[in-house]
């Protein structure tokens, strides 16, 4: 037996020696399957059967990648080369520009990338005299790619009335012309988009038999990885190549399919026995990643799935920790407990920030935990999107309030002045650049004083102009008496931003309005932080200096330097960590509140929370926050329906003392009198703690909590005496030269203590946060030393 084969276990050895005929290889979360597949390719080359017979398709470039360099330390460098390898779209791009002439392409034809098609797309609608509020280009080129992957081509639309009557009914009755006119300009063009990679190779497999048959020949061997991603144009072209021979080897996992909304099918890996005849089945069910309480978790929590393949994952790995379940008051609170636990754990156990990843729902969920992990210093890197503060939304906002500030800011000027679009075109912004060097003046003030320079513009853009200034200035007024959340809701709403990003209905446009609340959200909470400092208003002076702080710090990390992973978990897939964080746990946001409509969306839901929880080695953690800030007010949160599938004993819940306080807002006396001995009987400690018999852990669904959601009474904790009830509990022991540690501020050390009672403040030298002085009871404050 070759050396390799014996680094596998007998379920992986059984694929990866069967050669012949159909069969299908499933896949639990860490149990190999990449080595399965490679290793399976290398046996067949050592087999005698030649690299250009084999064809395997990936769904990531970086997945081809690695398995052809573990296939060449086996087989050699230049054997390797010569297997068709790669994603679906590079392989058939290279088959259509072997075949381009047949379909009346070049074969240097250019591929279009999204920007590419949006452009055209923008041009013909405008071309056509289209209202481009309705014919929203990115809306329009969704539609079409939707049309191609379900291979509906042009004439299959002119030929389907419920698909116009559809279009017609969504006020849309020319799509087919533009889709038609879209198709034509990409001919002409010699050029294709995405789509057309996979539409125009069903075309040319089911047009041209003789081409079919060429790689039918061509291709006896075919592999196909995440099988359960593929759509329903990827499924067709694969029965079409695999039909002759049928020698076709799938390998994926059911419970990890998350990507329904790019068009993924996940029938076509619930049927494959049925698409081929005596199919062997092989099942890889032991887990290398996880420990034992993870991947129990995670199978408790799919077994609520009804639409699965059966198998039972397992491991031989450790028990390992129980997975911890942390509630939170706040989204602000549960980012400074993912970023303080973090950072505990890294200490004690002498780990890399490599070793940590934080995932979540929605980017917009990054801001809160981006927050606290720079206040604490721990370096991060944002997979797949731009650091928070970086992203064109947020910029768009916080250029706006820089011009409040500061207006002769002119980065800040030039990206808004005609944004959202208000008719004030480059050309005249070049004329005010030009005005503005000459007068040796910012070009705000060129622009208040239009009239008095010989700016040469017409009327109407200068009233534009004008009417721009007003605006800025009505800012400034404001920005005398309000907070920087009353004004930035104010900004946002009147600048006509929140208006704009409403009209585009793209996932994009709504990750976009995401964001621009989750910025409010952290202004609401700024302010609110802000109050514990003494002349400390939460203005946006304040505000932006917090946030250029931010941003340098974001600036200043190498590429190399050791960081935090923060990432989607449709991005996570596939990958590894020792330390998992799952945040933003709640109903409506994890199962998403758009995704609850049908048992089949709330079922890959599921499976997206299933992908997650399996992507951690040693210990996973599920935060939720009781509240959270959407658009500037509290809302209350339910904690995710996830949390409760999961089997109790694989779990840890931790409840801190601080979240259970409950303060009596009301005095029983004012019910009548208590008699005496019923005082005795109630201690005030039992008073401030609030019993949590009833939980909602479902929309309309109120029922006893489970054991391990309700609160226990905390032990040896002392009533808090009237006369220092409303004051913070450090008073009497904190003194200059005590080193505190503080949420936001982090480590400091104590300058000087002055004032009575309630008005007790105390001046303290931050390591970070430079000196600050603080009202103590308001100030949550940690004494270390």
């Amino acid at each position: 037996m070759e050396k390799y084969l014996s680094q596998l276990n007998e379920a992986q050895l059984e694929p990866t020696i069967q050669i012949d005929g159909p069969m299908i290889v499933i896949a639990g979360a860490g149990s190999g399957k990449t080595r399965v597949l490679t290793y399976r390719i290398a046996y067949m080359m050592s087999k005698g059967i030649d690299a250009f017979n084999i064809l395997s398709l990936t769904f990531t470039n970086k997945a081809a990648r690695e398995m052809k360099e573990r296939i060449a330390s086996i087989v050699g460098t230049s054997e390797a080369k010569n297997l068709w390898m790669g994603t679906f779209h590079s392989v058939f791009a290279k088959i259509l520009r072997i075949e381009a002439d047949k379909l009346g392409y070049p074969s240097n034809f250019t591929i279009y990338d999204t920007q590419d098609s949006d452009r055209l797309i923008a041009s013909i609608i405008k071309e056509m005299n289209l209202d481009k509020d309705i014919y929203k280009y990115k809306q329009v080129r969704s539609r079409i790619s939707s049309y191609k992957n379900s291979l509906i081509t042009v004439r299959a639309y002119f030929q389907n009335p419920e698909l116009k009557e559809a279009d017609a009914m969504a006020r849309r009755p020319r799509m087919g012309e533009i889709y038609k006119e879209y198709v034509d300009r990409c001919f002409k063009a010699g050029a294709m988009d995405f789509d057309d990679l996979l539409l125009k190779t069903n075309e040319l497999l089911t047009r041209f038999p003789e081409v079919l048959a060429k790689y039918q020949n061509r291709f006896k061997y075919i592999l196909v990885d995440e099988y359960q991603d593929t759509n329903h144009s990827q499924y067709l072209i694969v029965r079409a190549l695999s039909d002759k021979f049928q020698n076709i080897c799938v390998v994926g996992d059911d419970a990890q399919s998350i990507y329904a909304f790019r068009g993924a099918n996940i029938n076509n890996i619930l049927n494959f026995q049925k698409d081929y005849d005596d199919v062997k089945v092989f099942r890889l069910e032991q887990n290398y990643r996880s420990t034992k309480n993870i991947v129990n978790a995670a199978n408790s929590v799919i077994d609520k799935n009804q639409t699965k393949l059966d198998k039972v994952v397992w491991t031989a790995n450790d028990e390992g920790g129980k997975i911890k379940v942390n509630r939170s008051l706040t989204d602000a609170d549960e980012g400074r407990y993912v970023a303080s636990t973090i950072f505990e754990t890294k200490m004690q156990n002498q780990l890399k920030n490599g070793d940590f990843a934080i995932l979540y729902r929605t980017n917009a969920q990054s801001r809160s935990i981006e927050d606290a992990l720079r206040k604490r210093d721990i370096p991060y890197r944002i997979y797949g999107g731009l650091s928070f503060y970086q992203r064109k939304e947020i910029k768009d906002v916080l250029s706006y309030l820089r011009l409040i500030i500061n207006p002769a800011d002119e980065e800040a000027l030039k990206r808004v002045i005609n944004f959202p679009p208000r008719g004030i075109g480059q050309t005249t912004v070049d004329k005010l650049i030009v005005s503005a060097n000459g007068y040796n003046r910012t070009m705000f003030e060129v622009m208040k004083n239009i009239d008095k320079t010989d700016v040469k513009i017409n009327s109407g853009t200068k009233t534009k102009l004008q009417n721009f200034v007003t605006l800025i200035e009505s800012y400034q007024v404001l920005n005398q008496t309000a907070d920087v959340f009353e004004l930035a809701e104010h900004v946002t709403r009147t600048s006509g931003l929140i208006k704009e990003f409403n009209k585009d209905g793209t996932p994009e446009g709504v990750t976009r309005m995401e964001n621009i609340e989750e910025l409010l959200n952290g202004m609401k909470d700024f302010v609110e932080g802000q109050k514990e400092i003494v002349d400390s208003t939460g203005s946006l002076a304040e505000f932006l200096e917090d946030v250029a702080l931010a941003t340098d710090l974001d600036n200043d990390k190498g590429e190399d330097m050791d960081r935090v992973s923060l990432m989607t978990i449709h991005l996570a897939k596939g990958l590894e960590f020792p330390y998992v964080y799952i945040v933003g746990l709640e109903e409506d946001l994890f199962p998403s509140a758009m995704s609850m409509n049908t048992r089949s969306e709330l079922e890959e839901e599921r499976r997206l929370f299933y992908v997650a929880l399996t992507r951690a080695e040693k210990q996973a953690y599920l935060t939720y926050a009781l509240s959270r800030y959407r658009w500037g007010k509290l809302v209350d949160s339910d904690p995710s329906r996830f949390i409760e599938e999961i089997d109790e004993q694989y779990l840890e819940v931790l409840t801190p003392p601080e979240e259970r306080r409950f303060n009596p807002m009301l005095d029983a006396d004012i019910f009548g009198d208590v008699p005496t001995e019923q005082k005795s009987k109630v201690s005030p400690d039992k008073l401030r703690f609030k019993p949590a018999k009833q939980v909602v852990l479902k929309k309309g669904s109120t029922k006893k909590a489970p054991e391990k959601f309700q609160v226990t009474q905390p032990k040896n904790l002392k009533p808090v005496s009237k006369t220092t009830e409303n004051t913070n509990l450090f008073d009497s022991k904190l003194a200059v030269g005590n080193i505190v540690k503080h949420m936001r501020f982090g480590a400091g050390e104590v300058m000087k203590i002055e004032g009575t009672g309630a008005d007790v403040k105390a001046e303290i030298n931050f390591q970070h946060g430079g000196v600050k002085k603080l009202l103590l009871r308001f100030a949550k404050l940690e004494v270390v030393g």
